[in-house]
């Protein structure tokens, strides 16, 4: 299946959105009930080390089904992001099961 990056960017004054719906956006990553395999993800920091916004690797059959996941994702439905780009992504570099040697 291919791969995708999401690159989301956290609205400005959105601190209080991100830490209260936290716990439950993690807890989506982790679930299996959808087509999309979270293979590498964490929050962008901005120049004070503070959260700004969030970096995905995904696994998907295509973008529509990345589309459709993160459209349930609690940040997403509590309105955190201002920007959200779904790209396709050729993993050259550490992709997961293959040897780099």
């Amino acid at each position: 299946m291919p791969f995708y990056v999401v690159h989301a960017l956290d609205r400005q004054g959105s601190d209080d959105v991100r830490a209260a719906n936290r716990p439950a956006h993690r807890l989506r990553l982790r679930e299996h009930d959808h087509p999309v395999s979270v293979r590498v993800g964490g929050p962008l920091l901005d120049d004070r080390g503070q959260m700004c916004g969030t970096l995905l690797i995904v696994e998907a059959g295509t973008e529509q089904e990345v589309a459709e996941f993160l459209a349930a994702d609690p940040y997403v439905v509590a309105g955190l992001y201002e920007d959200v780009s779904i790209r396709g992504f050729n993993w050259g570099l550490g992709r997961p099961g293959e040897s780099d040697g």
